[in-house]
């Protein structure tokens, strides 16, 4: 049996008196995976990456800001008086309901500034954010934090077949806990699955994926929250404990549930908060599909900068309308033209029969023909072309 309590020291490298932990490298290739992700969705809909990387810039401080508040908040019995210890992220302690509130106020500044629609670019967001916390929780396991209650080597190794390497990080003193980082970090790359798959649903409004992320990330959460012993906790009443306990019963069909900290609170912070975000997503959901509400579909167009984007659309509609006007009367003519071939084809067959009008009417029919399917490939072109017009000068169409 491995006897050692750490085996992935914290700190990555030192350069002077600066350390690099872990922790903050972990987080900054959360931050920078799901960058990544938002850029590559964002070329869709003919949106310069310059977009993402100030919303990531302005974003980031925000949700660090946040999650660090919200921690520091309910622990304050431990943080107050210890100014260092409550800005020192990097020795763990950060709340991701925290983190979503810092950066979903960020993003409801940065788009109104920007006049586009928070529901849209929450939209392509959605999947950069579960894509970070299913990294950043590999930071909780080099911080050896966020775990579980005690279970057995035996249990790691042999009924989840974990390898040593991870079994022997889960070891803290002389007790092995339950790898809680790693459920919710396979739960968040299912997540994420779903939400890609999502996306391409031409059935999706706009503003589904984002509030669709908030529902199926918080039903892991919940009962996985319940695994943990550090969870954040308050003194509610005691019919809130007792549906929270009926609600994670499943849960105890497989596991038993982890121990709260002594004084913490009845009821477990996350799983209260995710409860309320899955009742709260649904609803917003049914409210805007059925209530007509919401009226675009993920797959539209996004327009940055409203009253930029009108002009250059209605800019662009014209130049199309000029163009499908100019095709149309060319089609005319060129239909007409059709059609007095086909009458003098029609003349010279009634010389050569005797005059009889047999082919007149064919001949008639054959004019109209050109000149009705002249006219629907001239309306098809200019549909085309009209697009292609309005997609150059508003910038907003998706191009695949």
């Amino acid at each position: 049996m491995n006897t050692f309590s750490l085996v992935i020291e914290p700190v990555a490298l030192k350069l002077g008196p600066i350390s690099v932990t872990w922790y903050g490298m972990i987080l900054g290739l959360g931050a920078v995976v799901g960058l990544l992700l938002a850029v590559r969705e964002g070329k869709r809909f003919q949106i310069a990456p310059e977009f993402f990387m100030d919303l990531l810039l302005i974003s980031v401080p925000c949700a660090i800001i946040g999650a660090r508040a919200y921690y520091v908040a309910f622990e304050w019995e431990h943080y107050k008086g210890d100014w260092y210890e409550i800005i020192a992220v990097w020795h763990g302690g950060l709340a991701i309901h925290g983190a979503l509130i810092g950066a979903v106020a960020a993003g409801l500044i940065y788009t109104r500034v920007k006049k586009t629609s928070f529901w849209r670019i929450a939209d392509i967001a959605a999947p950069s954010l579960i894509a970070g916390q299913m990294i950043g929780r590999w930071g909780n396991f080099v911080n050896q934090e966020a775990h579980g209650g005690p279970v057995s080597r035996e249990f790691l190794s042999d009924t989840l077949h974990l390898p040593d390497w991870i079994v022997n990080q889960m070891q803290i003193g002389d007790t092995y806990y339950h790898p809680t980082f790693l459920y919710e970090s396979l739960w968040n790359l299912m997540v994420l699955l779903v939400l890609l798959w999502l996306r391409r649903r031409p059935w999706l409004k706009a503003g589904e994926l984002f509030l669709g992320y908030f529902a199926l990330y918080s039903l892991g959460r919940f009962f996985i929250e319940g695994l943990r012993t550090d969870s954040l906790a308050f003194h509610g009443p005691y019919w809130l404990e007792n549906v929270l306990a009926v609600l994670w019963m499943p849960m105890r069909l497989l596991f038993d549930a982890g121990e709260l900290p002594p004084g913490g609170g009845n009821v477990r912070m996350a799983q209260f908060i995710s409860l309320l975000l899955i009742l709260t997503a649904v609803t917003v959901i049914a409210v805007r599909r059925f209530g007509g509400f919401a009226r675009s579909r993920y797959l539209d167009p996004i327009v940055i900068g409203t009253s930029v984007g009108a002009g250059a659309g209605a800019a662009g509609s014209g130049e199309a309308a000029g163009g499908q006007a100019g095709e149309s009367a060319a089609g005319e003519a060129d239909g007409q033209g059709t059609a007095a071939t086909g009458e003098g084809k029609a003349a010279e067959s009634d010389a050569e029969s005797g005059g009889a009008d047999t082919n007149n009417g064919p001949a008639g029919e054959s004019g109209a023909t050109g000149r009705d399917e002249a006219g629907n490939r001239d309306t098809s072109d200019g549909r085309r072309d009209d697009g292609k017009n309005k997609t150059n000068h508003n910038g907003d169409g998706p191009t695949s």
